[in-house]
């Protein structure tokens, strides 16, 4: 999908907006000579942006509009190196509250809806993502934040809370906890809007029958506004993503071109018309694909497929790459095991050793099980890990992000 020519348009504004603020990215294009681009071609040759750009900038190199208009920061965990502050004018926190809204009312969900918000606050842009698209569809909402499972499950019982924001993870652990007290007829959800993690179809499943309810996902990251530029609509597995605000391409993670529509590859977005911190083909490292069909909804805003992963997920492993949602897909096609499962790589006596860990009841035969996980593995990635098969509720389930790969190699 080609970038169209009013999309130029307000790529050029931003561009000039960039150089006349000196910032980070405004001096980078001043030194190559870059003032506008005048065809898709051009614009294809402008450089990425990368994450690691914007750590050099910190604290506010990134700052574009003048100080006296920025409202608000919002910042990556940092939990690899400098986080990323990235400063918003009141305009593009406005504009983020519109594409959220959007968001929730392609998924149905009207201002008589009540909207949990279990996503954390604070500079993380999550709750407070989802508490702005609320508002702005003027649904009445209940900012719980993350955590307290005890005060959550109470809130959505004496609220009648009819919509659950989470992550995928809090959401089942939400559903388990619901299940488990016997008080899902207490419940009044109808709908849960899922971010923030990739998740697979068996996890998808697992939370919407234990809860009874439909489930978006919704995409963002904090470098380009935060959650909510993006969101599946109703009987549809795509996300339709708002092509006033951002640009979306597809390229080639290992040669950066282009690529056609249709074709897997790394998410490239471009801000149109941020103001606080505006980036130009900023490279996600999210793995997706651009779906040319129109949509059954009838909308016309494009769509691309569920990320599949990230290009820095893969792990090398006995010199085969390797992507955890390999490892899913397989796992989805045994019906005895729940949607929890743990990798964990460890380097033993000079060899890569994989361990798959994966949870089940007790009325299947375990060591059949295991011998039959790593015999469809080994036909999928070439290679036999070792398979340890658990009780259901004996892997970790987390309130935030769960973290399925732990690589022991480099501990």
């Amino acid at each position: 999908m080609k970038i169209s020519e009013k999309q130029l348009e307000l790529v050029n504004g931003r561009i000039k907006a960039l150089i006349d603020s000196g910032s980070f990215y405004g001096k980078r294009f001043k030194k190559a000579g870059i003032s506008r681009v005048n065809s898709a071609e051009e614009f294809e040759q402008l450089p990425f942006s990368e994450k690691s750009d914007l750590r050099e900038a910190y604290p506010l190199g990134l700052m574009t509009a003048p100080e006296s208009e920025i409202v608000r920061i919002h910042s990556s965990s940092g939990t690899t190196g400098l986080p990323v502050i990235i400063p918003y004018t009141a305009k593009d926190v406005d504009d983020w509250a519109i594409m959220f809204s959007r968001c929730y009312e392609t998924a149905g969900i009207t201002n008589e809806d009540r909207i949990q918000i279990t996503p954390g606050y604070g500079l993380w842009t999550a709750g407070i993502g989802f508490q702005l698209g609320a508002e702005k569809l003027g649904a009445m909402v209940i900012p719980m934040g993350p955590g307290n499972t005890e005060k959550q499950l109470q809130m959505m019982q004496d609220m009648q809370s009819t919509v659950i924001c989470a992550t995928s993870s809090y959401a089942l652990l939400l559903a388990e906890e619901i299940e488990k007290r016997g008080i899902k007829d207490k419940i009044k959800l109808r709908k849960g809007v899922i971010g923030s993690e990739r998740w697979g179809d068996k996890m998808r499943e697992n939370i919407s029958q234990k809860l009874g309810i439909e489930l978006y996902d919704i995409y963002g990251l904090t470098e380009i506004y935060g959650p909510g530029i993006g969101i599946n609509c109703p009987n549809e597995r795509p996300m339709h993503y708002w092509d006033d605000y951002i640009y979306l391409e597809i390229i080639d993670p290992v040669t950066l071109k282009p690529l056609p529509d249709g074709e897997w590859g790394e998410i490239v977005i471009t801000t149109l018309v941020k103001e606080g911190a505006p980036l130009i083909r900023y490279r996600t490292h999210d793995l997706s694909r651009i779906i040319p069909e129109k949509c059954s909804c009838g909308s016309s805003f494009p769509r691309i497929d569920v990320i599949m992963g990230r290009t820095d997920d893969m792990m090398k492993i006995k010199g085969v790459n390797v992507f955890p949602s390999q490892i899913e897909e397989v796992l989805s096609e045994f019906e005895d095991i729940s949607s929890e499962y743990q990798i964990r790589i460890s380097h033993l006596d000079g060899k890569d050793t994989m361990r798959i860990y994966v949870e089940t009841n007790g009325s299947v035969n375990f060591e059949q099980l295991s011998k039959s996980i790593a015999e469809r593995v080994k036909s999928r990635i070439g290679f036999t890990p070792l398979v340890k098969v658990v009780e259901i509720g004996v892997l970790p389930r987390s309130e935030k992000k769960t973290k399925r790969v732990i690589d022991e190699r480099y501990d």
